[in-house]
């Protein structure tokens, strides 16, 4: 798996979501990296990373323990956005040792819920694919860029054009292999497993934007209930990003929740 490292000190994984890549860790990576070693990774069909034969949040869970053992990371603290949100929950739930940190993780809707996320973001993603070559002029003004991120940030207009230019590019066949069929394991698949209580080998704390559009808020109740032994967090002010909406305040989560 392609990864990136920067700082020193004991290090911590970031692993980023759905048609994203390690640069979608971009607003917090320099400040993390003045107190740790960060290890930025692209998922399988996502970034650099060559795509799996087969992908399931279950096979890319698996590319990623054995991404975490090959690189003497197996126990390693460790952070999720979203879809690798979800994945650290299930790293958690099988054992692995070292802090996990899960921000606004998916698989923990109802069946509404699904069928809500499911018809977003397909039409978000044909969208996107339709006019790649438009988004230097959507990401260049603040309003069309808001009307683009509107689902995925609580403040769209204050990103930097670079930061959604990447994330927008990324939803594309094209640049991210796995993008549909890590939908359609999201949509269609099973849906996150809990842990009972005493069960964890490790800390879990699990953040969520208040504002989040894409797993809503009420989901981090379920979440609690599946996971009953993880810290909960809330973020004001923010959206399914909390490293892009409130980058200072989850650098300090990471940071106490690791210590």
């Amino acid at each position: 798996m392609h990864h990136v490292r920067s700082g020193s000190g004991r290090p911590v994984v970031l692993v980023h979501g759905l048609g994203s890549s390690y640069r979608n860790w971009d607003p917090i990576v320099g400040a993390l990296s003045a107190e740790r070693e960060v290890v930025a990774v692209d998922l399988p069909g996502f970034g650099q990373t060559p795509p799996l034969k087969t992908v399931t949040i279950a096979s890319l869970t698996d590319a990623l323990r054995e991404f975490l053992d090959a690189e003497g990371l197996s126990d390693a603290d460790i952070v999720g956005s979203s879809m690798g949100a979800r994945m650290v929950l299930e790293l958690a739930r099988r054992g692995h040792k070292g802090t996990v940190v899960a921000l606004d993780p998916g698989g923990f809707w109802n069946d509404r819920q699904v069928k809500v996320f499911g018809t977003t973001i397909t039409a978000s993603v044909a969208l996107v694919s339709r006019i790649q070559g438009l988004l230097p002029f959507v990401t260049g003004n603040p309003v069309t860029r808001t009307l683009a991120l509107a689902q995925f940030s609580a403040a769209p207009w204050k990103l930097p054009q670079d930061l959604v230019l990447r994330e927008l590019r990324g939803f594309s066949d094209e640049t991210s292999p796995s993008l549909s069929d890590a939908r359609k394991a999201l949509i269609h698949g099973p849906r996150q497993e809990g842990a009972a209580p005493g069960s964890l080998l490790c800390k879990v704390v699990i953040g969520w934007g208040r504002q989040d559009l894409v797993t809503p808020a009420s989901e981090a109740k379920v979440a609690v209930e599946r996971f009953p032994d993880a810290e909960l967090h809330w973020f004001d002010k923010c959206g399914h990003f909390p490293h892009w909406d409130q980058p200072e305040k989850t650098v300090d989560l990471i940071l106490s929740a690791t210590r």
